[in-house]
């Protein structure tokens, strides 16, 4: 049995690939300053939650011996550039060091698409250039001479939806309340995969030896721009309303004043910079399918959890014969 310790285990993306790990057998550790957090995570059979800061060196080093591997999903959307440097890279250069110290070598670091070690400094928002940097932290250790380095996968996907997310979710409830959605960056281009195949992605390349050292595009079958994803999300929950992109001035000064309100903002300047970049496949890199895994369409699988409930149409995302998870 795997023993598995899994960073940002109690996030949208971190529940889902608890579960399929425990539906492989795995043992987990999921890390979280509160044990409450993990509530969502907590039951399944073989998981074990640990309280303590993970960005402390000294705690991941305290927790590392006895596991296989590490799957690595902290990350923020929004911040200074303190919490940018913080959790997209201060943490991933403390976890490889801890890695190597400890001979836990088994990493499956979960990035984001349109990040890249070679536009570390160039990417137009701060989350891709510190993504991109985190990455880099990560490969310099794989590279380590002598065989001694991690042994790294890279996962990027794009935006990931799910009955739990706060993306479609968001504007499904923005239209339930507003009768127009005035919306920033509406043509941006988007691949939205699915969460439970980013999991299932990262559960295949746990078990699998040819996956280390390589990087894959996690992406769905269908390419929207966020005005159809918006209109998508309204369709689904019956409350379609209609989207007015904001020209770039306006929508700069949109994301501006969100950044001002109080809480998580729905929008900030560095996500409209992020956008910059298409959030699409690239084709340099093996996608889903090379894990063996046929992505399921947002346009099948978005309906059965904002609208009236269809477990159908998450089976026929899957496409004809494919297998049930």
């Amino acid at each position: 049995m795997k023993r598995v310790l899994v960073l940002g285990g109690t996030g949208f993306v971190g529940r889902h690939v608890c579960e399929h790990l425990v539906r492989r057998g795995c043992g987990v550790t999921v890390l979280t300053r509160r044990a409450t957090h993990a509530r969502a995570v907590q039951h399944l059979p073989g998981l074990t939650v640990m309280e303590g800061d993970v960005h402390d060196e000294t705690t991941l080093r305290r927790l590392l011996p006895g596991h296989d591997a590490v799957v690595h999903l902290v990350a923020i959307l929004h911040g200074s550039n303190a919490a940018f440097e913080r959790a997209h890279v201060a943490l991933p250069r403390a976890l490889a060091r801890a890695c190597l110290a400890s001979e836990v070598r088994r990493v499956i670091h979960v990035s984001a698409l349109g990040a890249d070690p070679a536009t570390a400094t160039s990417a137009p928002s701060r989350y891709l250039r510190s993504k991109s940097q985190g990455e880099a932290v990560l490969r310099d250790a794989a590279q380590t001479t002598g065989g001694t380095g991690l042994q790294l996968t890279v996962l990027r996907p794009s935006v990931i939806f799910g009955s739990d997310d706060r993306f479609l979710n968001l504007f499904a409830t923005l239209q339930r309340v507003f009768p127009v959605v005035p919306l920033a960056g509406a043509e941006a281009r988007f691949q939205p995969v699915w969460v439970e195949d980013v999991a299932e992605a990262v559960t295949r390349c746990l078990f699998d030896a040819g996956t280390v050292d390589q990087t894959y595009e996690l992406c769905g079958p269908t390419v929207l721009s966020l005005r159809e994803l918006v209109r998508l999300a309204g369709r689904s929950a019956g409350v379609q309303r209609p989207v007015i992109g904001l020209p770039a001035l306006l929508g700069r000064l949109q994301a501006m004043v969100m950044e001002c309100a109080p809480g998580e903002p729905l929008m900030s300047r560095d996500n409209l910079d992020s956008m910059q970049v298409p959030n699409v496949s690239t084709g340099r890199f093996p996608t889903l399918n090379a894990l063996g895994i046929t992505p399921a369409s947002p346009l099948a699988i978005v309906p059965g959890y904002l609208g009236p409930s269809d477990r159908l149409q998450v089976l026929r995302a899957r496409g004809p014969g494919a297998k049930h998870r």
